[in-house]
Order: C-alpha cells, then sequence, then structure tokens
C-alpha cells in the first residue's frame, strides 16, 4: 500500500492525545540561556524583582531552566480543546505544483478566532493573572495577532487589557485593531502621548512608525504604575516558549502515529514564540543525543536579528525601562522599516533560541518580503489558505528547499508552522499585488549605529 493511502491528507490526534504538560526545552540545555539582568545593578534579577512586572506563577516559569514538564492547568486544557489539537497537513497540492519528490508538512495553528498560535500563550497568562486577583494586564503588539489572542483570553476570564500597538501596523490594520476592542480590550497606538517613555520617544523620534520595543516600554510603564495589572508577553520570554511548546509537542505526536521523521523542521523568527514552540521536543532529542534534524529559523532581511545582530545583553525595549536578556539583537534602538510589512518586528531573538543558534543547534536564514508574498501566494493558489505573512517567511524556505530536492531527487521530510491565517493583512497583500512592495534592508551602517548604543555589561 503506498504511503499516500496510509497517511490522511490531515493528521489529527484524539482529544485524548493532546498534551497535558508543557515541554521545557531549558532542561535538556547543557548551557543554560544567560539570566535576565537587572539593568541598574547588572546582577541576575530574583522572583522578587519580577514579580511587581510578571504574574507570581509565571515568574516562576521564566526561572524554572531544570524542570523538563510543567503540568497544564485543567482549565487552560478545557480552553484549549476549543481549537486543539490543530491538524498537522500534508501539502500534497503544493508538492505537484512543485514537481519535488520531497514531503511537506505544516503545522496549522489558525483554527481560531484570533488567527494564529499565540493564542497558546494568552490564554495561560490570562489564567495565571485571574489566578492572581488581578484586575487586568498590559501588552504591546506588533501586527496584531497578540493584541487579538490575549484580548480574546482576558475576556474569557474577564479581565481588563491594555493594549498598545505598533502605530504602523495600528493604521494599517485597523481590522485587526477593532476584534481586539470587540473582545473588550483598549488599543492605543505606539508611541503615544499616553505614558512619560511614549513621550520621551516621540520627541527623540519625530513622526516615527514606532516598534515593538516602543510598545513594550509603553506597556510595562502602565502595568508597574497601575495597582492590580501586570505585564503580559506574547513572545521571546521563556515561558512563552514553555507554552507554545504544544505546538511541537503535537507535531511530534501526529508524526510518530504514523511513523514519519522529518529531515527539517522550518519556523518563522522574530521573537521566538512560534519557533521555540514548534521545534521544542525535536530539539529536545537533538540535546540528548537521541535523534539528529535541520532545524531553520527564518527571518525578514528587513529586521535581520539572528543573521546579523550581535550575541550580547541587551534591553527588550526601546525606552530602556526593562531587564536585560543575553540574545542575537540588532540594539534596542533598532526600528524597522516602515515598509515592511511581513511582521516578525522586534529587534532581538529569544534568549534560549539564541543560546541554542550560538552553540550551533540551529541554523538561520533571512529572506525579502517580496519574495515572502510570492511564496504566500504560490501557497494560498495550491492549498487553500491565505496564509499570515509571518507564516509566509517559513513557506518560503520550505518551497526553496522542496526545490532543492527537486533537483537532487532527494525524497526528503520536510515540516514547517505555518502560524496563522492572512485575512487581516489584506493591505500588505494589496501593495504586493499592486506592485507597490519594495525591499529594503538595513545598511551595515544603520544597524552599526544602533549596536553602538548596547549597554555595557561586564
Amino acid at each position: 500500500m503506498s504511503e499516500e493511502k496510509k497517511i490522511p491528507y490531515k493528521i489529527y490526534l484524539e482529544e485524548s492525545e493532546m498534551p497535558t504538560a508543557w515541554y521545557n526545552l531549558r532542561a535538556d540545555m547543557t548551557n543554560k540561556p544567560a539570566p535576565l539582568l537587572n539593568p541598574g545593578t547588572g546582577q541576575p534579577l530574583t522572583a522578587e524583582e519580577l514579580s511587581p512586572i510578571f504574574c507570581e506563577e509565571l515568574v516562576q516559569q521564566e526561572l524554572d531552566d531544570t524542570t523538563a514538564f510543567i503540568e497544564i492547568p485543567q482549565d487552560i486544557r478545557d480552553f484549549y480543546k476549543m481549537f486543539r489539537p490543530s491538524p498537522l497537513v500534508r501539502a500534497y497540492c503544493l508538492e505537484k505544483k512543485l514537481g519535488t519528490p520531497a514531503k511537506i508538512y505544516y503545522k496549522f495553528e489558525g483554527n481560531n478566532t484570533s488567527g494564529s498560535h499565540k493564542l497558546n500563550s494568552a490564554i495561560a497568562q490570562a489564567y495565571y493573572a485571574k489566578k492572581q486577583g488581578l484586575k487586568g494586564v498590559t501588552t504591546e503588539t506588533g501586527a496584531g495577532q497578540w493584541g487579538t489572542a490575549l484580548s480574546m483570553a482576558c475576556a474569557y476570564f474577564d479581565l481588563d487589557c491594555k493594549v498598545y500597538m505598533v502605530k504602523v501596523s495600528y493604521e494599517q490594520k485597523p481590522f485587526r485593531r477593532e476584534v481586539m476592542r470587540t473582545y473588550g480590550a483598549s488599543v492605543t497606538p505606539s508611541p503615544s502621548e499616553t505614558t512619560e517613555v511614549g513621550r520621551k520617544i516621540l520627541a527623540e523620534f519625530p513622526g516615527t512608525t514606532g516598534s515593538l520595543g516602543c510598545a513594550i516600554s509603553e506597556a510595562v510603564e502602565v502595568a508597574t504604575k497601575s495597582e492590580g495589572y501586570r505585564y503580559v508577553l506574547g513572545s521571546v520570554l521563556n515561558q512563552v516558549l514553555l507554552h507554545q511548546s504544544v505546538i511541537g509537542l503535537e507535531t511530534k505526536a501526529a508524526l510518530d502515529k504514523y511513523g514519519i521523521k522529518p529531515d527539517m523542521i522550518i519556523g518563522c523568527a522574530g521573537g521566538g514564540s512560534n519557533l521555540g514552540g514548534l521545534i521544542a521536543p525535536f530539539m529536545g532529542e537533538k540535546l540528548r543525543g537521541e535523534a539528529d534534524y535541520r532545524i531553520i529559523a527564518v527571518e525578514p532581511a528587513s529586521c535581520p536579528s539572528f543573521t546579523r545582530g550581535t550575541y550580547a545583553y541587551d534591553f527588550c525595549d526601546t525606552g530602556m525601562i526593562c531587564p536585560l536578556a543575553k540574545m542575537y539583537t540588532l540594539g534596542s534602538s533598532f526600528i524597522p522599516s516602515a515598509n515592511h510589512a511581513g511582521g516578525l518586528r522586534f529587534h532581538g531573538m529569544s534568549s534560549t533560541l539564541s543560546q541554542l543558534y550560538h552553540d550551533g543547534y540551529m541554523e538561520a536564514t533571512s529572506v525579502e518580503q517580496t519574495s515572502v508574498f510570492e511564496a504566500a501566494e504560490q501557497f494560498a493558489r495550491t492549498e487553500g489558505i491565505l496564509p499570515a505573512p509571518e507564516s509566509s517567511h517559513a513557506i518560503r524556505v520550505a518551497i526553496d528547499e522542496a526545490l532543492k530536492c527537486k533537483e537532487t531527487g532527494e525524497e526528503k521530510t520536510i515540516v514547517f508552522g505555518l502560524t496563522g491565517t492572512g485575512y487581516f493583512d489584506m493591505v500588505a497583500y494589496e501593495k504586493y499585488n499592486n506592485g507597490e512592495m519594495s525591499d529594503y534592508i538595513p545598511t551595515d551602517e544603520e544597524i552599526a549605529a544602533s549596536i553602538a548604543k548596547l549597554p555595557h555589561v561586564e
């Protein structure tokens, strides 16, 4: 019997096969991620210092690098049942169009109203905020997927939600903004006049279109100055990668169900939430010496922290009020070009993924946005899903690798993360279809100017 008859088009797990615990990748790392530092003292941050910013149980998850599995609370598992397990799909139509012998699979995370994988962590963070008895949370959002997911989660737990949205996205993506407001969140374009740090950034960069670093600064300021509020983040942090491990755990369970071993795993990389979640169990096997995989992080050429950044301690925000994280960074003052429409706009990368990349366990590549949207349209026309621009970075490289297999005749198995849908990203698609989209790659001088402002850490 042929493989095509044995393996269904979509591999679904049973509800009973859904993960009951998150996997903490750091537990299997010999070289642990460098600790967050207090920018004032230069010393590793303690739980007591982090508690005014983050929820108490999330602080414990952030600092825990030894516990391999952390149980998912029943309330969160019950919420997950709305959209999990998510399907692992064989891209037969794309394979046929490419004429490749490669087998291409994608883990589809867009089957929820937020349209992306972000809900996996949003509901967890909202749960811990509610459990702590908080009034609400603050956050930032770039393209809007995280803000949308968090507004849904907060509505579920009856929490107030204050979102600072990168100004260029606030203006380009009004419908995603309105979804957040529909779920009860307040949405403010960042940088704004509503915070001290926002006013400072506007004074220094008049007319700026904003960045995630700017929005983070504002959200943290509001959280720390508002009684009963904490700050939550949709990417970068260890706690977020932990929650997103459900993606990789389900992916591996589905592949194992049919005896499939991938040769390469490809994920888009902005701050690291999707990539870290997708690769977690596979990277764990690699770290333990049980199996080997080629793992590829794909980032935008206009915001290339892995491929052109510096591995150093840096602020996670433009206002320089957050803790210092050791990561691949372009500098906290780096602001992506306003013409960059593909998401993945953060200036740095997860400390966990940065350490793994630095140690040679994974590779990274950057792609230009016009080629990303070309891949997005090819995927939409063959597989029937309009992909999010972020996801389309992974699609681009998956297609490129499949075409290499066509040239060599190798029957490799490729798995990539389809992080969500692009139905609220039509302004970007319109620009591409009208031929108005251009590629902007920062110069060495621009990156060097931002890197020169990195904090000095002994």
